[in-house]
């Protein structure tokens, strides 16, 4: 009534041994050849080393009890080629592949290697071996052979090449753009065998994490700069390339710089300049006026002609912040109108101080001045003249009386200590004149009369003068 081979032999009370062809590792391999009567013949098709076994066959017939089982059975051996390999290879080293069969193999055999299922070459060798010198970790895979003339080819081996880390890279998390306050997470990739599983973060060549993933939350402008992990494992380490951070973040420490000295003649413009920090730079810039919305200017500078308290608001795609405000005062002197500008952060105290300090350099100036001054009078050389014409001083004529009554007849004058002017060097010498300061005219003893013409004569002639220019009206030169 049923046929079929079975792996059980033993029998348990109803219990049917199982049907082969109703396994799932026999019924697509599984085919049987014979009939009810008496051929139990059964094709196996790919069998493998799990398919060595002992099977029997069994038939059931139409009486109650007639049921039975094969005793012997028939045994299955399965010999099949086999690929020895080293557990563990390291870079670097040499490996000898082998491939092995419990099958007598004539001398003529040739074995043919595979490398995931690719032959490694077309070449036929006697040899068994593969040999692999200065192995890589290209060289690993799943390697088998075949016997050259068979279509039946060896289970595969895995050739584990071990290598340290290589390909290290930083992926970052997110766009590429981070603004201050994301979360920013850093993933540390490394291609090794056995996998890396020692990783370290460094910020330039400081220490700051470890772990293949390395989290940053609130992420602020300090934390900018570049980035990088290490890979370690067993054989070796490896850093990878750096990664840089720049953090965009919006204006922030705005400040207002004002230009000047701090005290504006009217018409002239005091410049007010907006300085911030931000990334990007901030480019648009709007000027205020204290308690006014509408804004008073635009651009980094601005330009105040009137009393009043200005601050500026920067702005990037970030965001906006604004400054404090500074003081404009316009104060009016003398019908002008003076703009002293006051920083509220102490300004007025510099300016004080600036003031003060070119008056003391103000006061030792007029002090050198008013000396120079004094020098240039006590010149006599220097000393002004008012008058054009020869300026004559202590001229006193005298009468002289001789002991003869002749002497006294005679008047002459003699002239002494004579300073002359050049202050006006140019008119005089035009005009031909000499001018003489301090004249003394001295009365001569008698006995000295006869020398007098002479003495005169010399010294009229020394200061290049006309003699006559000095007689009174009616005398005569002797």
């Amino acid at each position: 009534m049923k046929v079929f081979w079975t792996k059980t032999k033993d029998k348990k009370k109803d219990v049917e041994p199982p049907d082969l062809s109703n396994d799932p590792e026999y019924s697509q391999r599984l085919q049987y050849l014979g009939d009810k009567q008496q051929n139990c013949t059964v094709r196996l098709s790919h069998v493998t080393l799990k398919d060595s076994h002992m099977y029997y066959f069994r038939f059931i017939t139409d009486k109650p009890d007639g049921k039975w089982t094969g005793k012997s059975g028939v045994t299955l051996n399965v010999t099949d080629l086999q690929v020895e390999s080293p557990e563990r290879v390291t870079e670097g080293d040499s490996v000898n592949l082998r491939c092995k069969s419990s099958c007598a193999l004539t001398d003529r055999a040739t074995f043919i290697w595979y490398r995931n299922s690719q032959p490694l070459t077309e070449r036929r060798d006697r040899n068994n071996e593969l040999l692999l010198q200065s192995v890589r970790r290209e060289d690993s895979g799943r390697y088998s052979c075949a016997v050259d003339g068979h279509t039946h080819i060896s289970p595969a081996v895995q050739l584990n090449v071990m290598y340290p880390p290589r390909n290290i890279s930083v992926l970052i998390s997110g766009s590429g753009v981070i603004v201050e306050g994301d979360s920013v997470t850093l993933n540390c990739i490394s291609d090794s065998n056995p996998p890396a599983l020692n990783f370290t973060w460094f910020k330039g060549r400081t220490i700051v994490g470890s772990g293949r993933i390395y989290n940053i939350s609130k992420i602020s402008s300090d934390d900018s700069g570049e980035y990088k992990c290490k890979s370690i494992n067993e054989h070796g380490e490896k850093y990878s390339d750096n990664v840089t951070f720049n953090v965009m973040y919006p204006p922030r420490n705005v400040s207002v710089l004002m230009s000047g000295s701090g005290v504006i003649v009217e018409g002239d413009s005091v410049t007010l300049n907006c300085i911030s920090d931000s990334n990007p730079p901030a480019l648009n810039f709007s000027w205020f006026k204290e308690n006014e919305t509408s804004a008073v200017g635009s651009g980094q500078s601005f330009s105040a002609l009137q009393s009043g308290r200005f601050y500026c608001q920067a702005h990037n795609q970030h965001g906006s912040q604004r400054s404090d405000a500074v003081t404009v005062t316009v104060h009016h002197v003398a019908g002008r109108n003076v703009i002293v500008i006051t920083a509220a952060s102490g300004g007025l105290f510099i300016i004080i101080i600036i003031i003060i300090i070119i008056f003391i350099l103000f006061i030792i100036k007029k002090r050198r001045s008013v000396k120079s001054e004094d020098l240039t009078v006590k010149d006599p050389l220097s000393e002004p003249d008012s008058a054009n014409d020869a300026l004559y001083a202590s001229v006193k004529p005298r009468r002289f009386r001789g002991k003869t009554p002749e002497s006294r007849d005679t008047e002459e004058i003699l002239y002494a200590t004579v300073q002359r002017h050049r202050k006006t060097e140019t008119k005089r010498a035009e005009e031909n004149e000499c001018q003489y300061d301090d004249i003394r005219v001295h009365q001569p003893d008698a006995a000295d009369d006869d020398d007098n013409d002479d003495d005169e004569d010399e010294y009229c002639s020394t200061f290049h003068c006309d003699p006559n220019y000095f007689m009174p009206p009616g005398s005569r030169m002797h």
